[in-house]
């Protein structure tokens, strides 16, 4: 299946925001899993840097590791359910399922595209 132009861009738009709010809800669950500021400073910095290391390596659509499709995957369910998790601990469960139904059918419908791109290119 492959989107319509303009679907393929705003998909891939949201596809962005998506990793960047993980990112932000990975802060903000290390900014509330502390006492001490020290300790939220490192746990609202640490997080999200771990989440974007490993994106990095295996996910981003350069990685520095070429990983198989399911691979890929399972980093992309790694971070952005580690984010469900986060928001889920702050006491966000709404947002938490709205976040993980979002990313759910943005990641098939790029998935789909991205291997139907790929497909009629070769």
């Amino acid at each position: 299946m492959t989107l319509p132009g303009s679907l393929h861009v705003i998909n891939e738009g949201l596809a962005f925001f998506l990793e960047v709010l993980a990112l932000a809800a990975l802060a903000w669950w290390g900014w509330q899993s502390a006492d001490h500021t020290a300790a939220r400073l490192l746990f609202a910095v640490a997080a999200p840097a771990a989440a974007a290391v490993v994106w990095g390596l295996f996910a981003a659509p350069k990685a520095r590791v070429a990983l198989p499709v399911l691979g890929v995957l399972a980093v992309k369910a790694l971070v952005f359910g580690t984010a469900v998790a986060a928001l889920h601990a702050v006491g966000r469960d709404r947002w938490a399922a709205v976040f993980a139904v979002v990313v759910a059918v943005n990641t098939v419908l790029a998935t789909l595209d991205r291997n139907a791109l790929a497909h009629r290119g070769s």
